[in-house]
């Protein structure tokens, strides 16, 4: 019997989950989860308190070895997973931030993207990184970080500062401030990294005035990532795992060959195509990226990124106050047949994949007289499909015919039967959703499992993914009905830039 600790800090909560294993089958003993304050100090701009997720951090470990009646010495190993590309600038002696972490739905950097695209710089961008020019990614969101204040470049320049996403953060703040590491797959988020070469690339940095020093080792996803400090919880944990959200949720899903599909369903939306030992590059503008690095040896992913999913339900929470609870938003669609001609597109942050258009803006069109809340819970369900639609017909096409007959789901929205029945409609894929939908941190514990030792490959889990239900496609003329609605919804709001 092995007690693994998985860390999951994401965009709206950090969670730890202790899980147990016997015969290499997980079970989980307890779970501790603490929402995160968003902040939005402009238009665009998305911001977390790097303090708050560490003090968050804190909390919900030792409020999950509190349930599960454990002591921190019981614990074999932590693994971490985590939003991936939010980026933190900290001092490496006082251990506090220099400024609020940036988050990947940050906007400030648009217009220094959009300079890198009309340049033609991109593509140069895109042989090295597999990503393109947008302010998702870190790279220029560390520039403003650098460039902010007075004497920060002087300060990073000196090795006074540390950057970071937010796995480097709290390895950081877990070891005491003795280890500033990163993992391949954080590391390929960058625009930093170079993912052919599997270092740091000084053409890049330099490019866009990076010192190095300020940069994490980057190693492999399942190894050693030091010890916590024992005054934190008790015990010196190892950390032995670590892997951005959407890499450990397609380790959870035991997407291990290539031509395995995930598509995770939180607060955005990811699409992973394992590829194997061959970095693909997308001709329909899809990510290439590290999906996972194992003693040096890497596996290549293509990647659809939708920015808004499940934080579209949060707006009618928070924002409309259409629902109380989040869980609500299925019951509200299911009360009409359909969303009445009602179509949102949720571009609160701009779009991700395929359309890259960070000035992009959310809209809910079709609106007439006899609309209601019900069709607008309705369009949001409908728009997490619309998006998938497209990013499987854009995998569809770069895989040059080769099929794909199934889709791996997780994540919280990946409970709504209507979102999976409705995926599978419109892509005409089976849908195949797991007994354990949190499959970001099982994918944490499972990488921190390997890197401890505990088990000699990752196939050696196989048994451990067990299928609730699967959701088939149901032929209709739908489809093509949809894809029409929403292919006009989102031209109206582009950008014209």
């Amino acid at each position: 019997m092995t007690i693994i600790l998985a860390l999951d800090q994401g965009t709206t909560s950090t969670r730890a989950i202790l899980y147990q294993f016997e015969n290499n089958v997980p079970r989980e003993l307890a779970s501790a989860q603490i929402e995160l304050t968003q902040h939005y100090p402009q238009d665009g701009w998305v911001e977390h308190d790097a303090r708050e997720i560490w003090q968050h951090t804190q909390q919900v470990i030792k409020q999950a070895l509190e349930k599960a009646n454990l002591k921190a010495a019981q614990v074999k190993a932590i693994g971490i997973t985590n939003q991936r590309e939010t980026t933190v600038l900290w001092d490496r002696k006082t251990g506090e931030p220099v400024y609020n972490a940036i988050v990947w739905q940050d906007r400030r950097t648009a217009s220094s993207c959009n300079a890198l695209k009309n340049n033609g710089t991109e593509e140069w961008l895109r042989e090295k990184t597999g990503l393109l020019a947008d302010p998702y990614f870190s790279a220029t969101k560390l520039f403003w970080l650098i460039d902010k204040g007075q004497g920060i470049r002087a300060r990073a320049e000196a090795g006074e500062l540390a950057f970071g996403t937010i796995d480097s953060w709290l390895i950081y703040k877990l070891t005491g401030g003795k280890v500033h590491a990163t993992d391949a797959t954080n590391a390929s988020r960058t625009l930093l990294f170079n993912i052919r070469t599997q270092h740091w690339d000084a053409e890049l940095l330099a490019y866009f005035t990076i010192p190095p020093e300020v940069l994490p080792q980057v190693l492999d996803s399942a190894g050693d990532f030091g010890l916590c400090d024992a005054a934190l919880f008790g015990a010196a944990i190892p950390i032995r795992g670590v892997a951005g959200d959407q890499q450990a949720a397609a380790v959870g899903q035991l997407c291990l060959e290539p031509g395995s599909l995930k598509s995770t369903y939180g607060t955005g939306c990811f699409v992973l195509l394992n590829t194997g030992k061959q970095a693909v590059t997308s001709t329909h503008r899809l990510l290439t990226t590290v999906a996972l690095r194992l003693q040096g040896e890497v596996t290549y992913a293509l990647e659809g990124s939708i920015f808004v999913a499940g934080a579209a339900v949060q707006w009618l929470r928070d924002g409309l106050h259409a629902i109380t609870a989040s869980k609500e938003v299925e019951a509200l669609a299911a009360s009409v047949p359909d969303s009445g001609g009602v179509v949102m597109v949720p571009a609160f942050t701009g779009l991700g994949a395929p359309y890259w258009d960070a000035n992009a803006r959310g809209a809910i069109l079709g609106l007439t007289r006899d609309s209601h809340l019900g069709h607008i819970a309705r369009a949001t369900i409908d728009s997490m499909a619309f998006q998938s639609m497209d990013l499987i017909d854009c995998l569809t096409r770069d895989r040059q015919g080769q099929a794909l007959t199934t889709i791996k789901v997780d994540g919280g929205m990946s409970r709504n039967n209507a979102l999976m029945q409705e995926l599978a409609d419109i892509t005409g894929l089976r849908v195949d959703r797991p007994v354990l939908t949190e499959t970001t941190a099982l994918g944490a514990a499972y990488l921190a499992l390997l890197g401890g030792g505990f088990i000699p490959s990752l196939p050696v889990l196989a048994a451990g993914w067990q299928c609730d239900k699967s959701f088939l496609p149901q032929p209709s003329n739908l489809p093509q009905r949809w894809q029409s609605q929403w292919k006009d919804a989102v031209n109206r709001v582009r950008s014209q830039s």
